[in-house]
């Protein structure tokens, strides 16, 4: 390190980490530490890329790609742990530091990955790759490293690199002030729930609400918030129409309200240099360019998808709606079936349906007991064992550590959980990691973490989980055991680095075990009695899974058809963003009771940074996987059969992106999927009459 200033031997993100696991030490480090951390990281990174690009021998593996993978280890870990406090527990001191910071990455890898010396190194191998005598974890590795840098555009001229360098710093600013503008609308917004205003509310949602309330430094009151987890329950469950729609136009508004935190203009400015960038690199399209790098390969696959699954999920809500408005009538209602009607009457429909309401079950899902039940059935399935730490240190007094060990006894992980929802936490839920599981100089275990917004119980009661919110505790664990399993050599293709296409597939499916008779009578407990939920219940709770999912695919399915729309028309066609989201919305028919599940200036997957731009279809593209792969242990008769549990690991989960998704569904599966899995799973293959 050529900084051995006092600063830097002070600074905790310079240092050794003398922790346990050498786990980063959060409560000795402070906003004030990541940029001189981020100079020196840039600085470090720079002259081993130069090392490897001026080195005199001929290139080899070892000496371009394996240099390549080694190098950036402290940008890597300096990343990780800021990245991790923007996200989860940001204060206003971070968010500036994050404004510096992104266009500051860019400038740093933009030269890196246009470097035509290097790139001219990576191709030399590339081009004799089957002479070189690679293992097949080392091809890919070459394929991709190529991949990323001719992507990148390493192959273009002086003046097209200059160009590209540009807009990438640019779109590093314009996915930073996206994501500020949201985390802004939704700390600025929150509705008071005085005494008269809580009819139809459960009891453990006003606790919530008051738990939140306390958060805010607004004790003794309850609150509603934009928070997911607190916006659907109250739409769900309060029987003040014009409180239900006040909340949800202050939800569906978010970024969208004209003022410091409005987002239309900056979703217009990204659609322009993303169309720019596809045009640069030879596509026609931004979605062209996005889409060659996946499983689906091209607009067409994907449009193709959704709209099979379009055209039955439509049919369905639109004959929910009917069933909707003649409870209205039939209950003296005067009025259309609205937006933020169609929970509320759907709750009911489904309890005079199905006899079953969500609140009925909430008291049996208690948030412990659902994690309990998320690392039983991975022990069962995968031999991996939990025991929580408390000496680990953690960004904030709720996370929670458990250490991860294999068949064998040996460490193989940690595992960080955040769940409560908080002013300082972006809305959401994810998985992330502070570490990734790598064996290039020796084993390194991964640090892994998910991240969730679930509502905090109140005055000491435990907190409950609606059926959603157990379905997402369970999808960001497969996520995580994705990353705790990997068993790779080489970072690049560590844990969930796979096609976005394909990264779905391991948190998706894990989502069947959560649902499954055999897990919920043992862990879905009565928070107060201890008693288990009874088998009356469970039956009417598994009967009523597919009520309602016209409506939620459709939900689904529009934000993945506008956000292909958004990045396959020219950018000049949604100047206006609001004006193309209507017309996009026509266009399909899409039933007015319903909106987007992610409208376009709320949409983070796609414009918060580009992971998901083009790629929101990716949940269902893997859902179709996922229906299919669950499927081969239902064959099995064991839910958690050996064998099959043993292919899941080895083929799927453990093997990163070390092998072609195709390649590696294959092996697991024997065959292709069968695209009608995710329709039957969804109860959509039958009429709408028949549900």
């Amino acid at each position: 390190m050529s900084e051995t200033s006092a600063e830097a031997l002070a600074n905790p993100l310079l240092k050794a980490w003398q922790t346990p696991l050498e786990t980063p030490p959060f409560a000795e480090i402070k906003p004030e530490h990541f940029l001189p951390a981020f100079e020196q990281a840039f600085a470090d990174h720079s002259a081993e890329v130069a090392a490897i690009t001026h080195d005199p021998a001929l290139p080899d593996f070892d000496n371009t790609i394996t240099a390549l993978e080694r190098s950036g280890k402290l940008l890597s870990k300096v990343s990780a742990v800021f990245y991790d406090l923007v996200s989860a527990h940001s204060n206003p001191a971070i968010l500036e530091i994050d404004k510096e910071v992104s266009p500051r990455m860019a400038r740093h890898w933009n030269p890196i990955m246009m470097n035509a010396v290097l790139f001219g190194r990576i191709a030399m191998l590339h081009e004799k790759s089957a002479s070189l005598g690679l293992t097949g974890e080392q091809m890919r590795l070459l394929e991709r490293t190529y991949t990323r840098f001719h992507r990148s555009g390493a192959g273009l001229d002086d003046a097209a690199k200059a160009r590209m360098a540009e807009i990438n710093e640019r779109l590093a600013h314009l996915g930073t002030t996206f994501s500020h503008h949201l985390l802004g609308d939704e700390q600025e917004w929150s509705m008071e729930l005085g005494e008269g205003d809580r009819a139809g509310l459960s009891d453990t949602f006003v606790a919530a609400a008051k738990a939140a309330a306390e958060e805010r430094g607004m004790p003794g009151k309850a609150i509603v918030t934009l928070s997911r987890s607190s916006v659907e329950p109250f739409l769900q469950s309060s029987s003040r129409r014009d409180l239900r729609e006040k909340v949800y136009k202050a939800f569906t508004a978010r970024g969208d309200n004209g003022n410091a935190n409005d987002n239309n203009a900056t979703i217009v400015e990204i659609l322009r240099l993303r169309e720019e960038t596809a045009k640069i690199l030879g596509f026609p399209t931004y979605a062209a360019y996005r889409l060659e790098d996946s499983m689906a390969k091209t607009p067409e696959a994907v449009r193709g998808l959704l709209e099979r699954v379009w055209k039955p999920a439509r049919a369905r809500a639109l004959a929910d709606r009917d069933a909707l408005q003649a409870l209205i009538t039939e209950e003296g209602g005067n009025f259309t079936l609205a937006s933020w009607d169609w929970r509320y009457y759907a709750e009911k429909l489904r309890q005079r349906r199905a006899n079953f309401d969500d609140s009925a079950i909430k008291p049996y899902l208690v948030l412990d007991h659902m994690i309990e039940a998320a690392f039983d059935c991975a022990t069962r399935l995968f031999g991996v064992t939990f025991e929580e730490r408390k000496d680990v240190p953690v960004w904030h007094p709720d996370v929670r550590v458990w250490e991860v060990k294999g068949r064998d006894g040996q460490h193989k992980a940690l595992f960080y959980g955040d769940y409560f929802a908080r002013s300082s936490k972006r809305s959401g839920a994810w998985m992330t990691s502070l570490r990734d599981q790598q064996k290039l100089d020796g084993d390194v275990a991964p640090l892994v973490i998910n991240v969730c917004n679930f509502a905090k119980g109140a005055d000491g009661a435990p907190a409950l989980l609606s059926p959603d919110d157990a379905r997402t505790l369970f999808h960001e664990f497969g996520h995580g055991l994705h990353g705790m399993l990997s068993n790779v050599t080489y970072p690049s293709l560590s844990g969930t680095s796979v096609f976005t296409d394909f990264v779905e597939l391991p948190s998706q499916l894990y989502e069947h075990w959560q649902e499954r008779p055999e897990v919920l009578q043992r862990f879905a407990r009565h928070y107060q009695t201890g008693e288990a939920l009874p088998d009356d219940l469970l039956k009417r709770f598994l009967a009523a899974r597919k009520f309602n999912q016209g409506f939620a695919t459709v939900e689904f399915v529009s934000s993945a058809l506008v956000d292909l729309e958004f990045h396959t028309q020219p950018a000049a066609a949604s100047w206006d963003v609001r004006a193309f989201e209507q017309k996009e919305l026509e266009k399909i028919g899409m039933p007015a009771e319903i909106s987007l599940r992610h409208r376009p200036t709320q949409f983070g997957h796609i414009f918060s940074g580009d992971h998901y731009a083009s790629g929101y279809y990716s949940y269902m593209w893997s859902e179709v996987m996922d229906a299919d792969a669950f499927g081969a242990f239902e064959e099995a008769g064991d839910i958690f059969d050996p064998a099959t549990a043993k292919r899941l690991h080895d083929d799927i989960y453990s093997s990163g992106g070390s092998r072609d998704p195709e390649e590696a569904y294959v092996a697991f599966r024997g065959r292709e999927p069968e695209p009608d899995a995710l329709l039957r799973r969804r109860g959509l293959l039958e009429t709408p009459e028949a549900a």
